[in-house]
């Protein structure tokens, strides 16, 4: 999966790994709000009927991030994982237009990361294991005829192939290093 480093993410990564005061909270909210609304809006027709799902699912995949970190994933592979979250939900949603990478790769990216899976309790039919909230995400409409067509958010190919670059911005992979 390819994803891109900029300022703003290392910025989010030492905000949320220091729980700063009121400022962790401000960045929880601001990262969960930015997944949601990109999503709604390439959700359209069915964005509003997501909206509560996908807040609810990047609430969580927060929480996701942070254990990764923690158990000493480098950021890249920590974002990876929760995108990776996400993507089964979409899958499993028939949600094709916002999946990251195609269906067929859903298996190498959870052999990828089966130990952080595995120990939390998370795959493909349960995406978010011990980190779903306690009654559950909110219900939302399938959409199992889009997995029958295009992808246009999926990339090909790129399951070892994570990169941490965005143009003229400098690469941080470790909080403070």
């Amino acid at each position: 999966m390819r994803l891109y480093q900029t300022p703003k993410n290392y910025v989010a990564q030492v905000v949320l790994e220091r729980d700063i005061p009121l400022l962790t909270d401000a960045m929880r909210s601001w990262l969960v709000s930015l997944h949601t609304d990109f999503l709604v809006d390439a959700s359209e027709p069915d964005g509003d009927a997501r909206r509560a799902h996908l807040e609810a699912l990047f609430g969580a995949t927060v929480d996701v991030y942070l254990r990764a970190l923690d158990e000493g994933y480098p950021e890249a592979e920590a974002r990876e994982i929760t995108h990776v979250m996400a993507a089964w939900d979409f899958q499993n949603h028939g949600w094709g237009e916002l999946l990251e990478f195609p269906p067929d790769e859903r298996d190498a990216y959870r052999e990828k990361y089966s130990e952080f899976f595995d120990a939390h309790d998370a795959g493909p039919d349960d995406p978010l294991g011990e980190f779903a909230p306690p009654t559950g995400l909110p219900y939302a409409p399938t959409t199992p005829e889009r997995m029958a067509g295009e992808y246009p958010f999926a990339e090909p190919g790129l399951v070892d192939d994570i990169y941490v670059h965005a143009p003229d911005d400098a690469v941080h992979l470790g909080c403070g290093s």
